[in-house]
């Protein structure tokens, strides 16, 4: 089993910046793959972007390229997803999720363990 935890989002003007985490647990693996997604109520879950757990390539929707930003600490468990330069339309619930295939997908399916949620709402 693998356990992802949350945190770090919150209210922020547009144009401000949050930095979000995921702390993984339980039984993980060097190829799987670190994703974020978000939904907005009424919205399907939206893939943000996605970090290979070993080697650290990353890849990012268009929607948030050049303003959000996928890292990992190794030694903490620990992904970030920093979010720069925030708009109303990034307001949602952030998810962090584990793909334990070595291919990447964009879709939310693919994805075998996720976290709880966290809420992020940029005010205009």
């Amino acid at each position: 089993q693998v356990q992802l935890v949350e945190s770090g989002g919150g209210l922020v003007q547009a144009g401000g910046s949050l930095r979000l985490s995921c702390v993984v647990s339980g039984r993980t693996f060097s190829s799987n793959i670190m994703g974020w997604f978000r939904q907005a109520p009424g919205k399907e879950r939206q893939f943000v972007g996605a970090i290979r757990w070993s080697g650290g390539s990353t890849y990012y929707a268009d929607s948030v390229k050049d303003r959000f930003t996928i890292s990992k600490d190794n030694a903490k468990n620990t992904v970030y997803l920093q979010m720069n330069n925030l708009k109303p339309e990034d307001t949602a619930v952030y998810y962090c999720a584990v793909d334990r295939s070595l291919s990447l997908s964009y879709l939310a399916g693919a994805y075998d363990y996720w976290g709880q949620g966290t809420q992020v709402t940029v005010s205009s």
